[in-house]
């Protein structure tokens, strides 16, 4: 008498993850049309390797988090250069990361080098980060610095 209980419990609970699955997948809203416009350019690259498109936060230390660009505005996004104004929140680790403070740099951020992605060969991304301190900067950092960004 147990087999058919069991069999019922198996077959709705089938039932019940076939109608979050359907649902979940139904209530995922398109993409804009603005959006799939705005991929045409090239993108930037994060840690997660996920395409951004003018952000306006996005994480250059992903290891420990210990360095980020945020309030970015973007003056500029084309198909050779993307230009922006931000603030570069370093963390100055002393006497360790832990223990560290973190400082904020005004800074201005020019992307270039656009190439073919290597994970989507059909989207272009940017290969090149400069950023410019307008005054103080990092310990250690020299007023340009010059990053490659990951394929």
């Amino acid at each position: 008498m147990r087999k058919p209980v069991v069999g019922t419990a198996m077959g709705l609970g089938a039932a019940l993850l076939l109608t979050a699955g359907m649902t979940t997948a139904s209530a995922t809203p398109p993409t804009p049309p603005a959006a799939r416009a705005a991929v045409q350019h090239p993108v930037l690259v994060d840690c997660l390797w996920h395409q951004r498109f003018r952000p306006t936060d996005f994480l250059l230390a992903c290891g420990d988090g210990n360095s980020i660009l945020t309030g970015m505005h973007w003056t500029k996004w084309n198909d050779d250069t993307a230009v922006g104004q931000g603030v570069n929140v370093v963390n100055d680790c002393k006497p360790y990361c832990a223990a560290g403070k973190f400082h904020k740099y005004p800074v201005t951020v020019r992307l270039d080098r656009p190439t073919a992605w290597t994970k989507h060969p059909n989207v272009q991304h940017f290969t090149r980060m400069n950023l410019t301190y307008s005054d103080a900067r990092p310990e250690g950092y020299t007023q340009v610095m010059s990053y490659p960004m990951w394929n």
